[in-house]
């Protein structure tokens, strides 16, 4: 029989499997979602540039928040189902929204439960995963994750289809998924017996982040850089509708990406246990600067393919291994927090991004907006190189 200290335990496959329901429900909607809010009701591309960023923004300070208070409690279970649940009730919102505010205050609402649940989720999967099986630990959780990343968009496009381009009719099929999501948290997921939480000052204050030891900030600043590199997945929607893809074949574009993602992501982990995570990260901004040049240089529907299916590779490569970097290089007491820090700062760079990518999109074209990110790449490629010869990253490492 198999040491069932060198078997994923449980939870993580349950956590994965709502993740994979959330997913499918989530990008089901974002899949027509940049599209709906561009040729329907008429925002500019900068504005959803500015939308996407604000919403994961605004999941970051989340993030931020639900990790101290998971910390402070010591426990996970509550929050996550907090979170999903919140997510799971705007769902409604999307097909009954008769305007832009109702359908970016949806958004706004998915995101603030997308970031309750972020932290105390990430931070579990460390509490029950033994240490050498972090990285498979998270990249199973990711690939599953992905898994409902591209069943969404494949959904929609199957109703699209039957429905004839009834955008509104899609957007409820997204609602079953994500109440199925909630029901597997409350009979599926079980965290580790709480210890005692300790004692901390009523107020959150940032000492306990200031506390976080060098490596940790050392990978928050590659994880920022990153963030910059990647703009938001819904400029690939876009490009696909700036070339000229039909409404129902749009959200291929996502399902490549997803596949990819998806695919790449569990043997990442189990490759970053053999070859060093610095190796796959690497290996990951390559993949990104190669789908940024090929979105900004290739003419149609092949920058647009290979670019998709390179930043999947990219996704899967680096998710997975900068989730287990985090959780080796934080003390455990404070690891809900970390986790909080690193998605606040991610995100908090990932609306400057999209409203950079947004900005230059529409004042030089896409090809400047994607060569920007390719050029953040390199960039955090020089970082990943200069930080690996630091005989103190070894635990990044």
């Amino acid at each position: 029989m198999m040491d069932r200290s060198r078997r994923i335990p449980r939870t993580v496959w349950v956590l994965g499997g709502v993740s994979l329901c959330m997913d499918m429900s989530s990008e089901l909607i974002h899949a027509v979602l940049p599209v709906y809010l561009t040729a329907v009701l008429g925002l500019s591309v900068l504005t959803v540039g500015i939308i996407e960023g604000v919403a994961e923004a605004t999941a970051s300070i989340s993030k931020l928040l639900s990790g101290y208070v998971s910390d402070r409690c010591a426990r996970r279970k509550p929050l996550v189902l907090l979170g999903y649940g919140l997510a799971a009730l705007t769902k409604p919102v999307f097909p009954l929204a008769d305007g832009a505010f109702g359908v970016v205050a949806a958004r706004f609402v998915d995101r603030i439960g997308k970031g309750i649940r972020g932290a105390p989720r990430d931070a579990l999967v460390a509490d029950v995963t033994p240490a050498g099986l972090r990285d498979a630990a998270y990249g199973l959780r990711q690939a599953l994750d992905t898994v409902g990343a591209f069943l969404g968009p494949l959904l929609a496009m199957l109703f699209l289809w039957l429905w004839a381009n009834d955008l509104r009719a899609v957007l409820w099929v997204a609602v079953v998924p994500a109440f199925v999501a909630v029901a597997l948290i409350v009979v599926g997921v079980d965290e580790p017996h709480a210890a005692a939480a300790p004692e901390q000052p009523s107020r959150l204050r940032l000492s306990g982040a200031a506390a976080l030891p060098a490596t940790f900030w050392r990978l928050i600043a590659l994880a920022a850089l990153f963030a910059l590199a990647r703009v938001s997945e819904a400029f690939l929607v876009l490009r696909a509708q700036e070339i000229g893809l039909t409404l129902l074949w749009i959200p291929m574009v996502m399902i490549v990406m997803s596949a990819v993602y998806s695919l790449a992501s569990y043997p990442a982990g189990l490759l970053a246990q053999r070859f060093g995570r610095p190796a796959l990260l690497a290996a990951s901004l390559a993949a990104l600067v190669a789908a940024q040049v090929a979105l900004a240089t290739l003419p149609g529907p092949v920058g647009l393919w290979i670019g998709a299916g390179l930043w999947g590779l990219h996704m899967g490569l680096s998710q997975g291994g900068l989730a287990a970097a985090v959780a080796e290089v934080a003390p455990a007491a404070s690891r809900a927090t970390a986790f909080g820090v690193f998605h606040f700062v991610t995100g908090l760079f990932q609306l400057a991004s999209g409203a950079a990518a947004g900005w230059l999109w529409l004042r030089y074209g896409s090809a400047v907006a994607f060569g920007s990110g390719a050029a953040w790449a390199v960039l955090a490629l020089a970082l990943l190189a200069a930080t690996r010869r630091r005989p103190a990253s070894a635990n990044l490492a």
